[in-house]
C-alpha cells in the first residue's frame, strides 16, 4: 500500500473511531443531567400513570447501554428519531437548519480566510512598523472581547442607531437617505427562509457574518503571522534575499509556500469553529440556525434533538480536523515519511 494512502486510512479510521468516543459521551452526558425528561416534558402536575407512559415510550425505563446502542444504530441507518416537542423527524429540521449554519458560516470564511492572509503577509512586510502594530493591536481586542458583546454592540449602533441618526440629520441628500433604507438597513433579527433572493440573505446575516469574521480573522492572521516569521530565518530565505529579490518577493514566493501547512490547520480549525461555535452568535441575532436549534431544545427537555445537535457538531468539528491532518500530509513531505 501506497503510504499517502496508508496514513489517509489511519486519519480516516482514527476519525470514525473519535466520532464513535463523542456519541459516547455525549449520550452519557445527557444521562448524568439532574431530573427527569419526561417529568420535564409533561410538567409538575402529570399523574404517575402518564409518567411511566411516557417513560416507556422514550425508553427510560429500559437500560441505558441498550438505549444507546439503538439509538447508535438508528443513527448508522440515518434515522435521528423524533422530537419530543413537536413530533417532527429530526434529520429534516436539522437538514434545514445545517443548510443555514453552513450558509452563514461559509459567508464568514469567504470574508475572513483571504483577509486574514493579507494581513498577515502585510504585517510580516511591515514587521515591527506602524501597520503590523495596528494590525495586532485591532486583531488582539477583537479576540479578546467575547462574540455576543460584539454583537449587542453592533446591533445597537449600527441596526438601531445609525439609521435614527441618518433619518433625522437634515444635511443628508434625500437621495442618499433613500439609498441607505434600500440596501444599508440592518435588521438586528437575522431570520432567512427559501423564498428570499441571495442578496436578500446576505443583507440579512451582514451583521452576524461580520461578528463571526471578526472573530476568527485575528487567530487566523496572527497564526498566519506567525508562521511566516518563524520561517524568515532560514537559510534558503537568507539566500533568497542574497539573490536581489524584494521582501514581498521572498515572502509570496518562498517563506508562504513553506507555511501553508500549518496555516491549513489554522484555518480548518477556525473553520470548524464557525460551524460549532456559531451558537452564541444565532442566538443573540436569533438566526434560525443549529445553535439556535440545540438552545431551543437544551430549554425544553427535548434529549432526542439534543443528541442529534450533539453528534451532528462532533462529525462536523472532527471531520474539518481531520481534513485539516490529510491535507498537512500531503502539503508537508516530511509528514509523509515520519521516520
Amino acid at each position: 500500500m501506497h503510504p499517502i494512502i496508508k496514513l489517509v486510512s489511519q486519519r480516516l479510521a482514527l476519525g470514525i473511531l473519535l466520532l464513535l468516543g463523542a456519541s459516547a459521551l455525549i449520550f452519557g452526558l445527557t444521562e448524568a443531567l439532574p431530573g427527569d425528561a419526561a417529568q420535564a416534558v409533561l410538567g409538575q402536575s402529570a399523574t404517575p400513570e402518564a409518567l411511566a407512559n411516557l417513560r416507556e415510550e422514550m425508553g427510560l425505563d429500559r437500560p441505558a447501554l441498550t438505549r444507546y446502542v439503538e439509538w447508535l444504530t438508528g443513527i448508522l441507518q440515518g434515522d435521528l428519531g423524533q422530537s419530543l416537542t413537536n413530533k417532527l423527524d429530526i434529520a429534516d429540521s436539522i437538514g434545514k437548519r445545517l443548510g443555514n449554519t453552513l450558509f452563514l458560516a461559509c459567508v464568514a470564511a469567504i470574508v475572513s480566510v483571504p483577509l486574514a492572509i493579507f494581513l498577515g503577509l502585510l504585517a510580516v512586510r511591515y514587521r515591527n512598523r506602524w501597520p503590523d502594530k495596528l494590525i495586532s493591536a485591532i486583531t488582539l481586542t477583537t479576540v479578546s472581547i467575547p462574540e455576543f458583546l460584539i454583537g449587542y454592540v453592533l446591533v445597537y449602533f449600527v441596526a438601531i442607531r445609525l439609521p435614527a441618526w441618518v433619518s433625522q440629520s437634515s444635511w443628508l441628500p434625500s437621495v442618499f437617505k433613500s439609498w441607505f433604507a434600500e440596501y444599508l438597513t440592518f435588521s438586528p433579527l437575522a431570520m432567512i427562509n427559501d423564498s428570499m433572493t441571495l442578496g436578500a440573505k446576505l443583507n440579512a446575516i451582514a451583521l452576524p457574518a461580520f461578528v463571526l469574521t471578526l472573530v476568527v480573522l485575528a487567530q487566523m492572521m496572527r497564526m498566519t503571522r506567525a508562521a511566516i516569521l518563524n520561517l524568515m530565518q532560514s537559510a534558503y530565505i537568507e539566500t533568497a534575499e542574497l539573490k536581489g529579490l524584494s521582501t514581498f518577493q521572498v515572502i509570496a514566493r518562498h517563506a508562504f509556500p513553506n507555511a501553508i501547512s500549518p496555516i491549513v490547520n489554522v484555518v480548518m480549525l477556525n473553520l470548524a469553529y464557525l460551524v460549532v461555535g456559531v451558537v452564541v452568535v444565532e442566538v443573540v441575532f436569533v438566526y434560525p440556525g443549529m445553535g439556535q436549534y440545540l438552545v431551543d431544545a437544551v430549554t425544553k427537555r427535548d434529549v432526542p434533538v439534543v443528541l442529534a445537535c450533539g453528534v451532528v457538531f462532533a462529525a462536523v468539528y472532527i471531520g474539518l480536523n481531520m481534513v485539516a491532518d490529510i491535507v498537512s500530509i500531503l502539503a508537508n513531505p516530511r509528514l509523509r515519511h515520519p521516520k
